[in-house]
């Protein structure tokens, strides 16, 4: 098998769509020997700051000397990004390994019960972190938490980033059933650290908290103005980052009994977070300015704006827009438009994208005044706006990789990896009564 079969057969699993529930994921695991039960994880879940708050987790324990997996989703332009030892991706040849390893198990389960691509990227970062032996796995949900393929570990600590709009269609439309879903990753005794902030979301995560006698800190706003974040810079831009940051240091702080660390290492892991695509500023040879962020929900747009408003508040914008339509692309363009005053409207690589001329209709009313561009890619579209000098591409983080890809000048490969964030699915069922399960996108 080479890696582009490899690939490809993960694309195959798309066939199988995509199922909330943790059965396959339990079965899978045995089969491949329960390699979890040989790991410590922190398995983070949220609405927002999710990967953000995972890559300061992990750079604060890998400072401390430890081995660190890291486990995140979606991945912006290889496969390999979602399953990181040390913050090196999974080889190309593990990939492979691991591939081959999968295949006679996934042989044992019914046609009707077959894993999805997830539940079998699961259990494949849990087989490499067992071999790698990681003293510690930071492990980000894919989607909720009650039901998602993650939660079949029991952690040294739960964190809950924030609870915000989005995916209403698998989580529920109110943010107390949101809520819900996340906070399923609770575990009986097992501390819970959250930054959720809507009294809605708060008051289920507590509830939930005391019923599995878990002991909940809450960190606030508060935590962003002491040590170390009250004189630190973080290497990644945007006051949001320092509640994000003020998560990653609290957990570590609530679980120094089995991995203590000192505050000196928690500000030098701090220091180095290195996480692509948010609020990252290129600086090209010619003086241009690109900013990639992969907000992606009306809340990740807030967040967007307010960043610009505060970092770059005088500068002429240019805006390079993709957004998908499970999202509320019309309340994000309510909030983006007026950020610009050129805006070049894309398709997203995917079968979910919005049409350009949609978002161009929206954005119109949003910001009269701006200039209207559709283009039929984002290659087209860094093209035209080659003399901009300042340019922001955001609405999706598929978009924002395919973006890096083309700014590192990277070349695609013909495997389509970004492509394997693709579920196509739509949901069956809603998500309150138990097991959620979905049949492929016709």
């Amino acid at each position: 098998m080479t890696y582009p079969d490899a690939i490809q057969f993960l694309h195959g699993l798309s066939l199988f769509g995509a199922k909330l529930g943790l059965d396959n994921a339990r079965k899978l695991a045995a089969l491949a020997g329960n390699p979890q039960h040989q790991l410590r994880f922190i398995h983070v879940a949220g609405t927002n700051g999710k990967g953000s708050t995972c890559a300061m987790l992990e750079s604060i324990y890998r400072a401390a000397g430890l081995r660190v997996g890291l486990f995140t989703s979606p991945h912006l332009i290889s496969f390999g990004e979602r399953i990181q030892v040390n913050r090196r991706p999974v080889s190309e040849r593990e990939v492979v390994r691991l591939v081959l390893e999968m295949q006679p198990l996934l042989g044992q389960f019914p046609r009707d019960e077959h894993p999805t691509f997830f539940e079998v990227a699961t259990v494949m970062a849990l087989r490499y972190f067992a071999a790698q032996e990681c003293d510690l796995v930071i492990w980000e949900t894919g989607l909720g938490g009650r039901l998602d393929a993650t939660n079949i570990v029991r952690p040294l600590a739960s964190v809950i980033t924030n609870i915000q709009y989005d995916h209403q269609e698998w989580l529920g439309a109110r943010l107390a059933s949101i809520a819900a879903e996340k906070a399923g990753i609770i575990k009986p005794g097992i501390p819970v650290i959250t930054g959720a902030s809507k009294p809605e979301a708060l008051r289920v995560i507590e509830k939930i908290a005391r019923e599995r006698r878990a002991p909940l800190t809450l960190v606030t706003e508060a935590e962003t103005h002491i040590a170390p974040l009250d004189t630190l810079d973080l290497p990644l831009l945007g006051d949001h980052q320092r509640m994000n940051a003020a998560l990653a240091v609290t957990t570590v702080r609530a679980l120094r009994d089995p991995l203590p660390i000192n505050e000196k290492t928690i500000r030098a892991g701090l220091s180095r977070i290195n996480w692509p695509g948010r609020l990252q500023l290129i600086t090209q040879i010619s003086g241009r300015k690109i900013l990639l962020d992969g907000a992606h929900n009306v809340a990740g747009a807030e967040t967007l704006a307010a960043a610009l408003k505060d970092i770059f508040p005088s500068i002429k914008r240019t805006l390079i827009l993709g957004i998908l339509e499970d999202k509320d692309w019309q309340g994000m363009c309510r909030i983006l438009a007026p950020l610009a005053s050129r805006i070049y409207l894309v398709p997203v690589s995917s079968a979910r994208a919005v049409e350009p001329g949609h978002l161009s209709r929206v954005c119109r009313r949003m910001n009269r005044s701006a200039e209207r561009v559709l283009c039929g890619s984002v290659v087209e579209a860094l093209g035209r706006a080659t003399y901009e000098p300042f340019v922001i591409v955001t609405g999706s983080l598929y978009l924002v990789g395919e973006a890096l890809e083309l700014l590192e000048m990277r070349p695609g490969r013909p495997t389509r990896e970004r492509s394997l964030n693709e579920w196509g699915a739509i949901p069956l069922f809603k998500p309150d009564p138990g097991q959620v399960s979905w049949r492929r996108n016709a």
